[in-house]
């Protein structure tokens, strides 16, 4: 007899950001986690989470709304369900219940961590297991200020603590951003890749331009350039550049890599679990571009420790991420609410090792940071 559901919790919690950190549709000063608790008959605790980036700045989810979602709509769905049948449980949600994938997102991994503790296995172990205990993590340079982020992305080299750089572009004239980002490129030269997120901020005859600058300064990959909705603009400009593209917005589940893919797309694409609604449904967006020929990325929107453990396990279950990941949420925030963090090391992080997730939430930090 399995274990059955008894009890959900969706709480909001509010930590600084260790600098602003400047998109082009908003500058972030603090990160907003929802944390949910899933807890079952038999005493164990499952730990999921969800965030999006300023509020509703980059997405219909808010952290406020997800927790409105949980609270009301899928906990009853959930409680006094078999604990185990995720497969099930998620067909249940979506029967009832459209979008909201941050939530659902946050419910699925809650979920594989309970079902970890259970089995005594890491979360890793459930997806068919890890091909690698260490994964490659970039860092984003987002202070939009030249000569701060050349002497950040300077030390963080010299501590080996990354070795790839991205760049948040879009909100600025095209030509500035251009001599921004070809500075940083100059004066890190060989040393790191140079990327730039242009977070949709472009059309395609701006994107067509910037991008011809950009590969004449030497940048490795454009990531987003042109709005979420407008497929066909991507599949133009990556048959037009020899400049890399990294689909992010534009790919949200595994239909919307098939769409992109069929109107010949060439790129990489952003996998991440909270836009795919969990670590199981990035996985299927992985196959799809693997299946096409698209590379793979491990993308985040900035989660916590607990948000980016889970996506840690399902990256390490990949046998290539042909463009690394961007897994460096819980480092951009001043606390945090776990035991033990991340061990972020030699440009990138150590899988985290027990059951589940292998996280445990430390109480006192979480009651401190707790939205009252």
């Amino acid at each position: 007899m399995s274990a059955s559901i008894q009890s959900i919790e969706a709480i909001l919690v509010d930590i600084p950001t260790i600098r602003p950190h400047k998109l082009s549709m908003t500058t972030m000063g603090v990160q907003t986690m929802v944390i949910v608790r899933i807890k079952d008959s038999e005493g164990l605790e499952g730990l999921g989470e969800a965030t999006t980036i300023g509020g509703l700045a980059y997405g219909p989810e808010s952290p406020e709304s997800v927790k409105l979602t949980i609270d009301t709509y899928f906990a009853p769905l959930l409680l006094n369900q078999p604990a185990d049948e995720i497969n099930t449980l998620r067909v249940r949600l979506n029967r009832a219940t459209r979008g909201n994938n941050l939530a659902k997102s946050a419910i699925e991994t809650a979920l594989l961590d309970l079902l970890g503790k259970r089995l005594n296995q890491p979360l890793h172990q459930l997806l068919g297991g890890a091909v690698h205990q260490h994964i490659p993590v970039l860092w984003t340079l987002a202070s939009g200020d030249t000569a701060r982020d050349i002497d950040e992305a300077k030390s963080l080299i010299a501590a080996r603590r990354h070795c790839d750089f991205k760049l948040k572009i879009g909100s600025r004239p095209l030509m500035d951003d251009v001599r921004h980002v070809a500075a940083i490129k100059a004066a890190v030269g060989d040393s790191a890749s140079v990327r730039v997120d242009v977070n949709q901020a472009w059309d395609e005859s701006t994107a067509a331009r910037g991008m011809a600058e950009l590969q004449a300064a030497g940048i490795d990959l454009v990531e987003q350039p042109t709005p979420m909705k407008d497929f066909g603009a991507l599949v133009r400009l990556s048959q037009k550049f020899h400049l890399p593209i990294l689909a992010d917005e534009s790919v949200a589940d595994a239909t919307d890599m098939f769409t992109l893919a069929a109107a010949g797309f060439s790129g990489s694409v952003a996998l991440k679990i909270a836009k795919a609604g969990g670590p199981l449904q990035a996985l299927k967006v992985a196959n799809v571009a693997s299946a096409a020929g698209i590379g793979l990325y491990g993308g985040t929107l900035l989660e916590g420790t607990i948000g980016t453990a889970a996506a840690l396990h399902a990256w390490a279950t990949l046998e290539k991420l042909h463009v690394g990941t961007e897994m460096f949420g819980p480092l951009l925030m001043k606390d945090d609410i776990v035991v033990t963090p991340l061990n972020f090391n030699n440009n990138g992080v150590t899988l985290p090792e027990g059951p589940g997730l292998g996280i445990e939430i430390d109480e006192e930090q979480l009651a401190r940071y707790r939205r009252r």
